[in-house]
């Protein structure tokens, strides 16, 4: 039954009431009782009335009962009338239920699943069937099949009733051919061209791989957001009185695509003129100027206003100022195209933190999360501190949200601090296999805990076994030990590994600590003692061997060496950076008891920057040096280069100066007769662009270009290569494939086709 007419009926429930009673007016009710009603018990009708038995008859008191019966919600119809009976008069409403959906079905649906439809319904079964429920429903399930591409689909409801109270509704569903956007089309744009604005746009034209990208859907809501965001472009680039129109979207002639067309008024280009400030200023204006991006000529951007508007907010609310205003005040000089800028400072009241609350973590300590909160009880305010607060809990890995919101305190100049954390898995029993160039087919199995016990402990049992690896270890590191800034752990591991020229058992063990300088700069000490097997060697290293036992030794040896390094760390996320840098700088002597004896220099540096979006740019540079200290360097101690963590497209370990046994015999024997002695100096960097290619799953494509060398004396040739890959966060640990093609490659050793390098898994 249509929603209007309901409406009607309900409007003339009243009067009929009225015309039936009329000639009972004033009468003493004996009794009330409900009839019609089937799944609505009489006890709640009567519960929602207020004439009771014993009451006298009004028409007014029972035009009110009538409304309330019906805002119950289950009738769709209510009359009352009265009956004389030996008590007395009775007064009787009579009810019309409203009918029940006792059925719910589809048809015609091949692209969206049945239960997907279901999720957009606005009733369930067995509930009251409602016509506006209907057709708000028919619209959602339209708009599902619209944001999938089916922009054509007709739903059409068929309403039966099998009972007078039971219903039953089929949707019949023609989902007709999917239809994505052909092309988007400008008018009016003069500054940018269609291309770049449509790469600005996250509705994008159809392409050959739609089907995968999802790429040429159409979305109403996306389309218009996209208008906003084509604003913002000329915003950010001085078109202050930029105009965009709101998409039209028009069929094909043929009716198999879409076409979008996007007016645009562009107007005049404007740069900033003067920059001032005034109001309450805590620093001179010649500081606070020195703090913004912005500068006089500049092209004017709003993104760049916002930023330095945020910036200055921090400079107050750094200095306690929590509630500090900026209002940038602008005046225009159309003849001069030019923006003069005046930010108006009002300081506000200094603000202190009364209370820090910690919610959402059952299973991690307070204490885990207040050690790396950067504000404090009692002390002022700072936004900086706030910031780099939950940067720190997010880069504990330990939670996948970390909130932090302020409350008003028992002063106006005090907040409250709240921090809302969502706690993820940070404990791991896996058991697995994997594959690397370096290592080939591995098995594996460990037992990981990144906050063992709640306090942030980090204990791992694992292993590994693979065609020419095996590597277990045990450890446990306290990142704040005794509740200090110490961090102190322990490891004890064994490890075999067979390299091109010979194999080599480890068996050692370890303690390490570190002491951060700030929440930026860190550093690291570790003593480590390991027993060295060398052995198996290939018939060139055996006869090295025999001419020369310390350059090429085999047997037992023992290794006593201390380590030490400073780091820092200004990336924004450290498990997976966008922006900022990672300097180290590390040194490792060797020496202090064992047999061998040696100093190694290590220095890395890695840059972060985002190009576009979520386009990023790294660059990565190692130098590294190895010096004998009274012995001979250890073989296998020395720098090799070469393999998916060096120099892609190569193969691991061959970047480094060789020894030929049998120089005449090398291609014969492929190879077996080369040495690879390593190199007592190492230089090698990486650039790299990575991008998302299927955001919702985490894989993204890496562009690369690699470079350097290992090496004993004067610098050779610097090996170049470059390639593409992808990489993914699987379940079973981090995945990357990636293929390099050597610039410069060394005849015998390196295909000119190219190296396809892979991992996949945790490597122990």
């Amino acid at each position: 039954m249509p929603i209007a007419f309901n409406k009607i009926l309900v409007s003339l429930a009243v009067p009929l009431a009225l015309a039936s009673t009329a000639h009972a007016e004033g009468e003493k009710i004996s009794n009330i009782i409900v009839k019609g009603n089937r799944r609505i018990e009489a006890a709640a009708i009567l519960n929602a009335i207020k004439l009771k038995s014993g009451d006298t008859l009004y028409s007014d008191k029972t035009d009110e009962d009538v409304r309330a019966i019906y805002k119950l919600g289950h009738f769709q119809d209510v009359q009352v009338s009265t009956e004389e009976a030996d008590k007395g008069m009775v007064l009787v409403y009579t009810v019309l239920e409203k009918p029940v959906v006792r059925e719910i079905r589809f048809e015609g649906n091949k692209e969206l699943a049945t239960d997907k439809l279901k999720e957009a319904l606005e009733f369930r079964q067995n509930s009251t069937f409602s016509p506006k429920d209907l057709n708000k429903s028919v619209a959602k399930i339209k708009k599902l099949y619209g944001d999938d591409g089916y922009y054509l689909a007709e739903i059409d409801p068929i309403v039966s009733r099998r009972t007078p109270t039971d219903m039953s509704v089929t949707f019949k569903i023609k989902e007709g051919k999917k239809v994505l956007i052909k092309a988007i089309h400008f008018d009016g744009n003069r500054a940018f061209s269609e291309r770049k604005l449509r790469g600005a746009m996250e509705t994008k034209e159809k392409w050959f791989l739609s089907w995968l990208t999802n790429a040429g859907t159409y979305k109403d809501e996306v389309l218009k957001n996209d208008a906003m965001i084509i604003a913002d472009q000329y915003l950010n680039n001085g078109y202050i009185n930029i105009k965009v129109g709101e998409p039209v979207v028009k069929l094909t002639d043929s009716k198999d695509a879409l076409d979008v067309f996007i007016s645009i008024t562009e107007g005049d280009q404007y740069r900033i003129g003067d920059i001032n400030f005034k109001g309450e200023l805590l620093e001179p204006a010649s500081e606070l100027r020195k703090k913004l991006k912005a500068e006089q000529g500049q092209v004017f951007s709003r993104a760049t206003l916002r930023t330095d508007i945020s910036t200055l907010t921090d400079v107050y609310a750094d200095k306690g100022y929590a509630f500090a205003n900026v209002n940038p005040l602008t005046r225009t000089e159309q003849e001069k195209k030019i923006i003069d800028l005046t930010f108006d400072m009002e300081k506000g009241d200094l603000v202190y933190i009364e209370r820090i609350s910690v919610a959402g973590n059952p299973k991690t300590r307070d204490k885990v999360i207040r050690r790396e909160m950067r504000v404090s009880e009692g002390e002022l305010f700072s936004a900086t501190g706030m910031k780099r607060s939950k940067q720190n809990l997010m880069n504990l890995g330990f939670f996948e949200e970390a909130n932090i919101a302020t409350g008003r305190g028992s002063a106006a100049n005090k907040l409250n601090v709240s921090v809302d954390v969502k706690e993820k898995p940070t404990g791991t029993f896996s058991i697995g296999g994997g594959y690397s160039s370096l290592d080939g087919f591995i098995g594996q199995g460990s037992v990981q805990q990144a906050n063992f016990l709640g306090l942030g402990l980090k204990a791992n049992i694992s292993g590994s076994i693979g065609g020419k690896s095996q590597t277990y270890s045990v450890g446990l590191t306290d990142p704040y030990f005794l509740d200090t800034k110490w961090n102190l752990g322990a490891d004890v591991y064994r490890s075999e590994r067979d390299y091109l020229d010979y194999s080599r058992r480890l068996t050692g063990g370890d303690i390490k600590a570190g002491y951060p300088i700030n929440d930026f700069v860190g550093t690291f000490f570790m003593y480590k003692y390991e027993i060295k097997d060398i052995y198996n060697p290939v018939a060139a290293y055996q006869s090295l061997h025999d001419l020369d036992t310390q350059n090429y030794p085999l047997g037992t040896t023992t290794t006593s060496s201390i380590f030490g390094s400073i780091s820092r760390n200004t990336t924004d996320y450290r498990l997976d950076p966008t922006t900022g840098m990672i300097n180290a700088l590390s040194l490792e002597y060797a020496g202090i008891g064992g047999n061998n004896k040696y100093a190694r220099y290590i220095t890395d540096h890695t840059w972060f920057h985002p190009i576009y979006k979520k386009l990023i740019f790294s660059t990565k540079l190692t130098l590294g040096h190895i010096q004998e200290v009274g012995a001979t360097i250890p073989i296998d101690e020395k720098f090799y280069l070469g393999g998916i963590f060096s120099l892609r497209g190569y193969k691991a370990r061959t970047v480094s100066p060789v020894k030929d046994n049998q120089p005449s015999d090398i291609r014969g024997n492929q190879g077996s007769e080369r040495v690879y002695l390593g190199g007592e100096t190492e230089a090698f960097g990486n650039t790299e662009v990575t991008f998302p290619l299927l955001s919702d799953v985490g894989v993204k494509g890496v562009l690369f270009f690699d470079y350097g060398n290992a090496f004993s004396g004067k610098l050779p040739t610097i090996l170049m290569s470059y390639g593409a890959g992808i990489r993914w966060s699987s379940p079973i640990g981090p995945l990357r494939l990636e293929y390099g093609f050597p610039v410069n490659p060394r005849s015998e050793i390196d295909s000119k086709n190219g190296r396809f390098e892979f991992s996949i898994g945790s490597m122990f």
